[in-house]
């Protein structure tokens, strides 16, 4: 597992900082079809050592490349102090990205026979699948990342122009439910940057979507009623949401 100390932390949270102004330097830390990967022990590193709903994810430089650095949090939302701080270069995928997203439905049917057999009552319903995991829409997740790919790089020429940097993201507030497999055989997770629209702040925003990564596709657990996907998005970027 790859890990900064304290001060190279530190460094590479100040050289982002530093480079948020500049979009000649962005340009080339950023290629807009890279992504983060984290491996295996590094979830289990941070699910051991987090105490909250949520975790922070630091972005930073090192070695003139994007880190993404993972942060645990307490009960309290603060950061939790550690020694080592698990961290993941942005670069190209080593394999293709299988998103995948299973539905089903249950149609319930219900007859009523009278005291003589007669058909007095029926009805039909549809249950439609819900989710207990904040998962993101397959299409949706789609947009977002390729809406990243194609103008990813327009929305940096913009702030960075307009309000010099000022805006772009330093961390990210993400559920900790991002990293909690649906099944068993985990073999990592990506992340990749999206854009999606906020109509509370009424711009676009960069967001985070995690996409969990197995040895074998996901498959149905039997159970019913269900949205089952290895997509999820509900990271917040700060700025503007700053709640860390």
């Amino acid at each position: 597992m790859t890990t900064f100390n304290n001060e190279q932390y530190e460094m590479a949270l100040a050289d982002w900082a530093n480079c948020c102004a500049n979009y000649q330097v962005i340009q080339q830390l950023i290629p807009t079809n890279f992504v983060f990967e984290l491996t295996p022990d590094q979830i289990d590193w941070l699910k051991k050592t987090n105490d909250n709903k949520n975790f922070c994810t630091e972005i930073g430089v090192y070695s003139d490349k994007l880190v993404l650095i993972l942060c645990p949090l307490d009960n309290k939302g603060l950061k939790i102090p550690v020694t080592e701080h698990p961290y993941s270069f942005l670069a190209e995928l080593t394999s293709d990205l299988t998103l995948m997203e299973k539905q089903e439905y249950t149609v319930v049917k219900n007859a009523v026979l009278s005291k003589e057999l007669c058909n007095i009552d029926h009805n039909s319903n549809m249950y439609l699948p819900v989710s207990n995991v904040p998962i993101m829409d397959q299409d949706k997740a789609l947009a977002s990342i390729e809406s990243w790919r194609t103008e990813g790089m327009t929305w940096f020429y913009m702030e960075c122009s307009e309000f010099k940097g000022s805006r772009i993201f330093k961390r990210f507030l993400v559920p900790a439910e991002d990293l909690t497999p649906m099944k068993e055989n985990l073999s990592g997770i990506v992340c990749s940057f999206g854009l999606k629209f906020s109509d509370i702040y009424q711009r676009t925003l960069v967001t985070l979507i995690f996409i969990s990564q197995y040895k074998e596709l996901l498959e149905n657990n039997g159970n019913s009623i269900q949205t089952i996907s290895n997509t999820y998005d509900w990271s917040q970027p700060c700025p503007p949401i700053c709640n860390i």
